[in-house]
């Protein structure tokens, strides 16, 4: 079966970000690639650009979040216009809340985590970098979705 694995783009913050992140899932990154470590002399990198992170991915699970800075001649990502979410499901009602409560620690809330009208345990919200997340929890699955 064919994994998901999310990419998020940030400006100039991935490093910061995906520490919190860690912080939150635990684990060891896999890959953290500056652009400087690309540069040569056929792809020059801009010196504003070389200690930001090209690529970065921290394992979850059977998946990996992966992210990147975008490059200041790229232009900026707008992350209040991201509507696309991550959704986690958790394997507990306790992994849930601890995934809810700090990942979206200085955040915004949308949906506060509670019971669903369709029967899992859900909540949804805006981290304090501007990624969209969804934290859910149904028996019937156990975190296998």
């Amino acid at each position: 079966m064919a994994l998901i694995n999310p990419y998020i783009n940030f400006n100039g913050n991935a490093r910061e970000a995906f520490n919190f992140y860690k912080s939150v899932f635990g684990g060891e990154f896999a890959t953290i690639m500056l652009f400087k470590d690309m540069a040569g002399p056929e792809s020059p990198v801009a010196e504003v650009d070389a200690d930001k992170i090209m690529h970065i991915a921290l394992p979850i699970g059977q998946n990996v979040l992966m992210g990147n800075d975008i490059p200041e001649s790229m232009g900026r990502v707008n992350e209040n216009e991201n509507r696309s979410k991550i959704s986690v499901s958790a394997a507990t009602r306790e992994e849930a809340d601890k995934l809810f409560k700090g990942l979206s620690a200085g955040g915004s809330i949308e949906f506060p985590i509670g019971d669903s009208p369709w029967g899992s345990y859900f909540g949804m919200f805006r981290d304090k970098y501007g990624i969209e997340w969804m934290v859910d929890y149904d028996p019937k699955f156990k975190g296998k979705v």
